[in-house]
């Protein structure tokens, strides 16, 4: 038996694989078998042939943002003639039509605009929670260590506490892209280090909240580097597991590739193959994460499909207007259909969910959406 195959069987088992075992993984060419591995590993968590999926709305309620990341097409500076903060009646407006449409989750996430006060995501959010009975998974860690700053609030805790109160459900995993500080000084200095983004997933599982962990690749990242971001989400997740907190922890685990068009850092894109090895040893190595979404927005519907045999369970988003992404000259749309079509394609049962996973609809064999929009419009 070669090592790989040993690995691999080894995972399937149900044992933790280590640092030297991931990297083994990166270094091996044997795509498939990996693949299939992830996804006997996928099939422990979900036995049934389904592949989920969750209509909602990305908001991006500013594009005024000072950290000023290398990778990013989408901020604008304080001042700029194109910077914004849109209305809250813009913002009801834009979550009505999400509504309109079955849709039940909301992603708002901006720049890290330093004029607005902690009180304006407070009133926002409990605006947003009168008019709507929608869940909001919104914001990202470097919104809220801004939030921390301007409020003059001690902890962590007690920012996501009051934001949890207020509306916010859950955390999205956006500003982790590589939880290795090397890469993160080399891409965005501002953004703070691993182990802040770390510390603040850990805060709001304390305070109740789920969250979800995302990795981006295509920095320049070592194979070691990728492995060591997969067990640092593993190591937080077995904390909140042991310490029994009022929180599942990371709810959902997804691998982004870096889109360089538009942006100040230039990188040769991710090829379709490396996303999806990238994906599969994820899957193997985060082994107490339940769910994995595809990414379909940065690689493309039919990868997005082949994701499905890699060790995803979920098709992730509809991402309904998506505007950070689509700076980057990266504009793969789809709509609710197609959705349906490719998880049946894949041989699996299209299922939507909300964020938390529980199961709202499943699509019998020929039936469409009710109602259909197109994204990223």
């Amino acid at each position: 038996m070669s090592r790989i195959d040993h690995i691999l069987e080894r995972a399937v088992r149900g044992e933790r694989l280590s640092l030297e075992d991931g990297v083994a993984l990166f270094e091996s060419d044997e795509l498939e078998k990996i693949g299939w591995a992830a996804n006997e590993v996928m099939k422990k968590f979900h036995p049934d042939p389904i592949a989920t999926f969750v209509v909602g709305r990305n908001i991006n309620y500013t594009n005024i943002c000072n950290v000023f990341c290398r990778f990013c097409a989408f901020y604008r500076r304080q001042g700029s003639e194109e910077g914004y903060v849109l209305p809250n009646e813009t913002i009801l407006q834009k979550i009505q039509e999400l509504v309109d449409v079955g849709g039940t989750e909301v992603l708002m996430q901006g720049g890290v605009n330093p004029d607005l006060p902690f009180e304006y995501y407070l009133n926002l959010l409990r605006e947003i929670k009168r008019h709507f009975n929608v869940h909001m998974h919104s914001l990202s860690t470097v919104e809220i260590r801004e939030m921390k700053k301007l409020s003059g609030l001690e902890t962590y805790d007690e920012v996501l506490r009051q934001l949890h109160e207020a509306g916010l459900d859950s955390l999205p995993g956006a500003g982790a892209e590589m939880l290795v500080d090397r890469i993160r000084n080399k891409i965005s200095k501002l953004k703070g280090s691993w182990t802040e983004w770390i510390d603040i997933m850990k805060a709001a599982h304390r305070v109740g909240m789920s969250t979800t962990a995302t990795m981006v690749i295509g920095f320049g990242e070592t194979f070691e580097e990728r492995v060591l971001h997969m067990l640092r989400i593993r190591d937080a997740q077995d904390e909140c597991i042991q310490n029994q907190l009022p929180s599942p922890g990371f709810l959902a685990y997804i691998v982004w590739t870096f889109q360089p068009d538009n942006t100040n850092l230039k990188a040769e894109r991710v090829s379709n193959e490396e996303y999806l090895k990238t994906l599969a040893i994820s899957r193997l190595m985060v082994d107490n994460v339940r769910n994995f979404q595809t990414s379909w927005v940065t690689m493309g519907a039919e990868i997005g499909k082949k994701s499905l045999e890699f060790g995803c369970n979920d098709f992730g988003s509809t991402m309904m207007e998506e505007n950070v992404v689509s700076a980057a000259a990266c504009t793969h749309k789809v709509n609710i259909d197609l959705i349906l079509q490719l998880i049946r394609e894949a041989g699996k049962t299209p299922v939507q969910r909300d964020t938390y996973y529980n199961h709202l609809r499943v699509f019998q064999p020929g039936e469409h959406a009710d109602k259909d929009f197109i994204l990223q419009n």
